[in-house]
C-alpha cells in the first residue's frame, strides 16, 4: 500500500465522519479523513451539545440508547474529559394532542429499556420550581438524557485515529470521485492530490448531495439553517435540556460551564448553507426561553450563530451502502448528528467490514420510502 492508498476514504470531518473513522481504526484499517475546512465546520461544531434517547422509533432509540453509553464510557476511552453530564431532557407538552403522543411513545421507549417518565405539572413544578408551567399538560423526563462537547469528542477521535495509523487532512476539499476502475475510487481534492480506496463513506453533512453527485447518487438530503445562542455562565442548577413543542416553542439546557445554550426550529425553513445570523432570532429567542424560566431575564447573551440541518423527508438519516459497490453513506442527520454520532459510527466501522447489522436499521436505509408516517420527536 503506499502514501495515496488507503482501506477507506472519509469524505466529511464532523462527528459521523470521526467516529466511523475511529472505529474503522480500531478494527486495524487505514483510514484517511479528508475535511475541507476544519473538523466540525459543519454541523458538528455548530450544535448545542444536547444528547437523547427519546426519540419515537425502534430503531433511533436503540441507536440512540447505544450512544449514550458511549458518551458515559469517553473519558476512559479518550483519557480526558469531554464534558459528558447527564442533565436529562424534559419534553413539554401544551396540547392534549402531543400529551397523548408522548404517552404512546412513552411505551416503546420503556419496552426497549429507557428509563424514562411521564411527569404531570405538579411533579415538574416540584423538581423544577423554576419553570413557568402555566399551560403545561405533563411531560417526559429521561434523567438519563445529558450533554457533552463536540470539540472535545471529535479531538479524542481524531486523536485515536492518528494515534492508530489513519490520517486526518484538514482544509483538503474533495473535487472529484473517479470510480473508473471497480475495485477502487480514486478521489481528488482541491490542491491536485489524489488518492485511492477500494471503500468510500460520505459523511459530508450539508454537502453530502454534492459529494454523491460526483458518483451519480442523489441523495434525498437537503441542509436548512437554524440558529444558536449562549449566554454567560450563570449558578449552575443542572437545568435539563427542556424542550417546548408549541409552535413557537425552543430548547435549550444549561451547561456544566453555567451557560444557557438553546435554539428553536423556525416556522419557516430556510434551505442551504448560509450560515448568517439573524437580529429576528436574537431577539425572538430570549422571549421564549424568558416564558418558561422567568429568572433568566437578566443573563447576558454572549453570541449568537448559524448552522446547517441537513433534512430528509421523513425525518430519519441515511446511514447504509448503496448501488454502488464500496461507496457508502452516513448523512443526513436531521439535527441529531451529535448524539446519534458515536453509534452509528461504530455501526457503519462494522457494516463496512462485516457487511451486517446487529439490529433492523432498514429506518435508515439508502432505499426506503422516504414518507413519514410517523411522529418523530426532533
Amino acid at each position: 500500500m503506499t502514501r495515496n492508498e488507503y482501506d477507506v476514504i472519509i469524505i466529511g470531518g464532523g462527528i459521523i465522519g470521526a467516529a466511523t473513522g475511529y472505529y474503522l481504526t480500531k478494527r486495524e484499517q487505514r483510514v484517511l479523513l479528508l475535511e475541507k475546512q476544519y473538523l466540525g465546520s459543519g454541523s458538528t461544531g455548530r450544535c448545542i451539545g444536547g444528547i437523547r434517547a427519546q426519540f419515537s422509533t425502534e430503531t433511533t432509540i436503540k441507536v440512540a440508547m447505544e450512544s449514550v453509553e458511549l458518551f458515559r464510557g469517553m473519558e476512559d476511552e479518550f483519557g480526558f474529559s469531554v464534558d459528558w453530564f447527564p442533565s436529562g431532557y424534559l419534553f413539554l407538552a401544551y396540547t392534549e394532542e402531543k400529551r397523548q403522543a408522548f404517552l404512546k411513545i412513552l411505551g416503546l421507549q420503556q419496552s426497549l429499556g429507557l428509563d424514562v417518565r411521564f411527569v404531570e405539572p405538579v411533579d415538574i413544578r416540584r423538581r423544577f420550581n423554576y419553570i413557568n408551567i402555566n399551560g403545561v399538560l405533563g411531560g417526559t423526563y429521561c434523567p438519563t438524557d445529558g450533554q457533552a462537547d463536540p470539540f472535545f469528542v471529535l479531538k479524542g477521535y481524531m486523536l485515536g485515529m492518528v494515534k492508530g495509523g489513519s490520517n486526518v487532512k484538514t482544509h483538503a476539499e474533495v473535487v472529484g470521485i473517479d470510480h473508473h476502475r471497480s475495485d477502487v475510487f480514486e478521489v481528488a481534492i482541491a490542491d491536485g492530490d489524489k488518492f485511492y480506496a477500494s471503500k468510500v463513506l460520505n459523511a459530508a453533512g450539508p454537502c453530502s448531495k454534492s459529494i454523491g453527485e460526483m458518483v451519480g447518487i442523489d441523495l434525498l438530503a437537503e441542509p436548512e439553517r437554524h440558529e444558536s445562542l449562549i449566554t454567560e455562565g450563570i449558578e449552575f442548577k443542572a437545568i435539563p435540556m427542556i424542550v417546548d413543542y408549541r409552535p413557537d416553542g425552543c430548547y435549550f439546557v444549561q451547561r456544566t460551564t453555567g451557560q444557557i445554550i438553546g435554539c428553536y426550529t423556525p416556522e419557516v425553513q430556510i434551505p442551504g448553507t448560509d450560515t448568517g445570523s439573524t437580529f429576528e432570532f436574537l431577539t425572538e429567542m430570549p422571549r421564549r426561553i424568558i416564558r418558561l424560566i422567568p429568572a433568566l431575564e437578566s443573563v447576558a447573551i454572549l453570541r449568537q450563530w448559524a448552522g446547517s440541518y441537513t433534512i430528509t423527508p421523513d425525518g430519519n438519516p441515511i446511514v447504509d451502502k448503496t448501488d454502488i459497490q464500496g461507496y457508502y453513506v452516513s448523512t443526513a442527520m436531521c439535527g441529531h448528528g451529535f448524539m446519534l454520532g458515536p453509534a452509528l459510527g461504530k455501526l457503519m466501522a462494522n457494516f463496512m467490514i462485516d457487511d451486517s447489522w446487529p439490529y433492523d436499521m432498514s429506518e435508515f436505509a439508502y432505499k426506503r420510502n422516504y414518507q413519514r408516517d410517523t411522529e418523530v420527536l426532533g
